[in-house]
């Protein structure tokens, strides 16, 4: 298409800036590569196009931006004008001018309406009470939010996907909720009475109650919402209430312009997308094409890309749309795809049906059994790709119809012959109409190497992400081909994954890092390999990681028992079992706070937190705590970290079981275990969860009967609830669960991956897992359970292991050479608690100066016009200690004059070390505490703080910074090490520890270059 001038130009107003309207936005600008039109947007909310599918992750982090689908600059690269908050109230066809709210007038060319929908709310008495709300944009949510504060019980008029999605959010709130549904079944559209069976019941699971075939008839309360009275004379108390009763098309601008609108609601539109006026378009739920309105994302995306490539040149038509779906629905599964109830006689359907799972899958085929036509999948859900591709072509089944219920064939995926066997045009992603051909080309054509290249690329996924499972397995699969390996070692010392290391540990009984490195690794370890090994060691056979078998493998935190912090100090954080503490203990704590000047914080795990020991209080600390009766908290490790609670039937009126005394019987069983990843727990005495139980690795709700297990939840970077496990568990038997679970997540997952992720890529998922600890499918039960209770019967308070060993205490001191101590941070006062001064600002090189007598010297002796040095004197050897006071493969400071040096005892390598004990990053006094490794036989050294590795060889950065350090030579004469140092004042100048303590004004300062720079040995 030719390029034309500003002038020349024509104007599209979008009218209506939600999913659908952003879309066509999109997709206009990348077709338009003459750059043909001027795009004008009216957006009539108060933030631009934001994901109104993941609505309900709003709940979870309460934070709209992370909704946005394209930042408030993208319009101004692209040249959009955006009117965000005004409504574009009138289109005057005469003139071809669109009129807003606020007065905007904007001639156009063509108008696009992606007006969207509205919620429709049933026409009954009190249904405009206060404490009525509508479950539809960013600002609905927030107001719900605020009233579900004070609310007792909430009612979901409506049983569809949009009620279920705003009982889910109810339910979060920790209100009584119900969903109230006029049909006979919930999500009448999608699924039939069986399937609604099975929904049913995984949703009364959770305590959410579900009432069918129920029509309100009147709402009543004296001002606000107190009760529902139903067509058939039944009430129900609540006083609070969401209609979810479906939509309806925002069609009232169109119908004022005298377009065609029709009567049942929905801009009539032809396959162009045309309206009665063919200036002007209509998309998305607000468009009625061949009698439908579409309510899901994917048919407006496909409308928005078709009307972007008719006004660009193209003549593509709208025939219709894909409304397959798959969604988790409060926790359960539920997707139906295809032809889901086509008419008698048309086809043939095939049950399954597992009450007990909470699985039902109805498959439909012609008559003769040769073709997918659609079908309907409760619970496992994970087929729902391949067959949703079988039933959009037109060939034959490759296998028995029977096989793809999870017969003889082994399931769809295995009919099909896996991704391999599905042709180039199957559409994968419906959202975004991403085939497997396009999916393959974006891998091979840019050469992709991650999952978020693919996303960017090829857009699959970045919609609901139904199809994620797929294109990973697309993923995989075109890496293979091209001959990259797919390859999960753990690093280059070991050629294994964590998994495959877990069992030779296991099989061969290694109790050590080196026995192991020796029969199938090479070198000499890193900071990667190192941690994860000594967390496998610990998971088996449980040793003290203090010991000096152990010690330096571990990250400064699990090396220390203390989580490290700012400026290379400590927090302290005692267990506190399921909260509860009693009077004394408080005052214990408070006053081990001000003895240390510590600054104090209650977590959100029920513990207290002190910051800002220095390393060489941590053993003085620990003994006072241990004397009171506390022991370590594990918050250093990744093990068991706390074991929420609420009051349950201790106090709360609510409360149906003893949540508080399960709470710490759990924590004090599992205390210390070591695992992939750091676990937390909560256990909610009712269903009203005020330990947030859903969002912990293990999760537990009380009910009438028992406990509802929840398994993989977390509330990290990526918040997830957790699924519904098992329910009404007796304590014992739900302790027999969570043993057997933990140990199969330590048996199976990689390093450094949450029981969430765990479970998410777990081959099978939730019903694998239920098979295996409930079933024994792997006749792994009796050893789960008995290596559990080893670790169980052997744990031991890892603070009391150092403060009653005079060797182990030794390793806290802050110099080996000195009794001395020294503060190496400093601190302000804030709120009335002191804590570390402001750190310099990210990529902010502090630089220092020569000595001034030093650069006066040297600015007169120029030769050449070039600054001459003065001559350095010349270094000395210093002892810093015997080889017993350096820790086996480890690192200790020495102090010498008023500098820090770190001196390493590489004793695989038979080498030893020195350099500078200030990291550079961020000039704190740390290095001698990283974990030593190799990296293509380079000796480096992980600056414990933030990874950050340097060679011990060259001190420069192994990373590719810009910073290093300096590094000194090392002799052993005897027992003595020797270092050769520069003399103290030439030293001092430029690393004197009292240089580097950063505060709020920042001082002259050094990065290890200039340290390079000005000191000469």
């Amino acid at each position: 298409m030719h390029s034309t001038t500003n002038k020349d130009r024509e104007t599209v107003v979008v009218i209506g800036n939600g999913m659908v309207g952003h879309r066509f936005v999109e997709k206009l600008i990348e077709f338009d590569s003459g750059k043909q039109y001027k795009i004008v947007t009216f957006c009539e909310e108060p933030r631009a196009a934001y994901d109104r599918v993941g609505l309900t992750t709003f709940f979870a982090h309460r934070d709209a931006e992370k909704l946005m689908l394209a930042r408030l600059d993208w319009y101004k690269e692209n040249g959009v004008e955006l009117h965000i908050g005004d409504l574009a109230n009138k289109i005057d066809r005469q003139q071809r001018v669109v009129h807003s709210a606020k007065g905007i007038s904007i001639p156009y060319d063509h108008v696009v309406l992606a007006t969207g929908s509205y919620p429709f709310v049933p026409p009954v008495e009190g249904i405009k009470r206060p404490g009525v709300f509508v479950y539809r944009t960013i600002e609905d949510l927030e107001r719900i939010i605020e009233y579900g504060k004070k609310a007792k019980g909430c009612a979901v008029l409506g049983g569809g996907l949009l009620g279920l999605e705003a009982a889910k959010a109810a339910y979060d709130l920790g209100v009584e909720t119900h969903v109230i549904e006029r049909n006979p079944r919930l999500m009448p559209r999608q699924i039939d009475a069986d399937g609604s069976k099975i929904l049913v019941k995984k949703i009364e699971e959770l305590g959410v109650q579900v009432h069918l075939s129920k029509v309100t008839q009147e709402i009543h309360g004296q001002g606000a919402v107190e009760q529902i009275e139903f067509g058939d004379g039944s009430t129900l108390d609540v006083d609070m209430i969401i209609a979810s009763c479906g939509i309806r098309p925002r069609d009232e601008l169109a119908k004022e312009s005298g377009l065609d609108v029709h009567e049942r609601g929905g801009i009539v539109v032809s396959d162009r997308l045309e309206t009665s006026d063919p200036s002007i378009y209509a998309i998305g739920e607000a468009a009625l094409h061949a009698g439908r309105v579409y309510g899901l994302v994917a048919p407006g995306y496909e409308m928005a890309e078709i009307l972007a490539m008719n006004l660009t040149g193209s003549e593509a038509q709208f025939t219709g749309a894909d409304v397959s779906t798959k969604l988790k629905l409060m926790g359960v599964g539920v997707a139906s795809f295809g032809n889901n109830a086509p008419e008698p006689g048309a086809a043939v359907p095939l049950v399954y049906e597992d009450p007990f799972g909470g699985n039902y899958k109805k498959l439909f085929f012609d008559p003769k059994g040769k073709r997918l036509l659609g079908g309907i999948l409760i619970g496992d859900t994970s087929d729902y790709g391949t067959l949703s591709i079988m039933a959009k072509t037109a060939t034959e089944l490759p296998c028995p119809a029977g096989d793809l219920l999870g017969g003889s064939g082994g399931g769809a995926a295995a009919a099909l012959g896996g991704v391999d066997g599905m042709p180039d045009d199957a559409q994968v992603c419906s959202c975004n109409n991403v085939s497997k051909g396009d999916i393959c080309d974006a891998i091979s054509e840019g050469n992709l190497t991650t999952l978020a290249d693919v996303k960017t690329c090829s857009q699959a996924g970045t919609g609901c992400g139904g199809c994620m499972p797929m294109v990973t397995d697309l993923f995989k699969a075109e890496l293979k081909k091209s001959g990259v390996e797919v390859n999960n070692n753990l690093c280059e010392h070991f050629a294994y994954s964590r998994q495959e290391l877990f069992t030779i540990v296991k099989v061969k009984k290694f109790r050590t890092f080196d026995q192991l490195l020796s029969y199938v690794g090479q070198g000499n370890g890193c900071e990667t390999c190192k941690p994860a090994v000594a967390s496998i060691l610990a998971s088996l056979w449980n040793d003290t990681i203090a010991d000096s078998d152990h010690h330096t493998l571990q990250d400064t935190n699990d090396r220390f028992l203390a989580n490290m912090q700012r400026g290379g100090l400590y927090s302290v954080v005692p267990r506190v079992p399921g909260g509860e503490i009693t009077p004394q203990k408080l005052i214990v704590l408070g006053e081990v706070a001000k003895k240390y000047g510590l600054y104090t914080k209650i977590t959100g795990g029920q513990r207290v937190d002190l910051f800002g020991a220095q390393l060489h209080q941590l053993p003085e600390i620990w003994e006072e705590l241990v004397a009171a009766g506390f022991e370590s908290g594990h918050a250093y490790g990744k093990s068991l970290r706390t074991v929420k609670s609420c009051v349950g039937t201790t106090w709360c009126r609510y409360g149906v079981q003893d949540s508080v005394g399960f709470a710490i019987r759990l924590e004090q069983r599992y205390r210390g275990i070591r695992a992939p990843h750091k676990i937390k727990f909560g256990v909610s005495g009712c269903v009203r969860e005020c330990a947030e139980a859903q969002g912990k690795d293990f999760g537990l709700i009380a009910t009438e009967k028992g406990y509802n297990l929840y398994v993989g939840g977390n509330g990290g970077a990526k918040p997830r609830h957790g699924d519904l496990f098992a329910s009404d568990l007796d304590e014992e038997t739900t302790t027999k669960y969570v043993d057997r679970i933990m140990m199969y997540y330590i048996f199976t997952a990689d390093k450094l991956t949450r029981t969430s992720t765990w479970l998410e890529g777990l081959e099978g998922g939730l019903a694998h897992l239920q098979e295996v600890v409930i079933k024994d499918k792997l006749s792994l039960c009796d050893e789960l359970e008995e290596r559990m209770q080893h670790l169980v019967d052997t744990y031991q308070c890892e603070w009391k292991a150092v403060v009653d060993d005079s060797e182990k205490r030794k390793l806290y001191r802050q110099f080996v050479n000195t009794e001395e101590n020294e503060p190496s941070i400093e601190f302000i006062d804030e709120r009335g608690q002191h804590r570390p001064a402001n750190w310099p600002k990210d990529g902010e090189l502090v630089q220092i100066e020569m000595p001034k007598e030093e650069l006066e010297v040297a600015q007169k002796q120029e030769t050449n016009g070039k600054p001459k040095r003065p001559e350095a004197p010349k270094p000395q050897w210093i002892e810093a200690g015997k080889v017993s006071d350096f820790p086996r493969d480890g690192g200790a400071a020495i102090k010498y004059g008023d500098v820090q040096i770190a001196v390493f005892n590489f004793t695989s390598r038979g080498e030893w070390y020195a350099c500078q004990n200030m990291c550079p990053h961020k000039n704190a006094f740390v290095l001698s505490r990283g974990i030593l490794g190799d990296a293509d036989d380079t000796p480096k050294v992980a600056c414990p703080l933030h990874k950050k590795p340097f060679s011990l060889k060259s001190g420069e950065s192994l990373s590719g910074e810009e910073f290093s350090v300096k590094v000194f030579p090392v002799k052993i004469e005897g027992e003595s090490v020797m270092v050769e140092l520069p003399p103290k004042h030439q030293l001092d100048a430029l690393l004197a520890t009292k240089l580097h303590i950063i505060g709020e004004e920042l001082p002259s300062a050094c990065t290890a270059c200039s340290v390079h720079e000005a000191v000469e040995v």
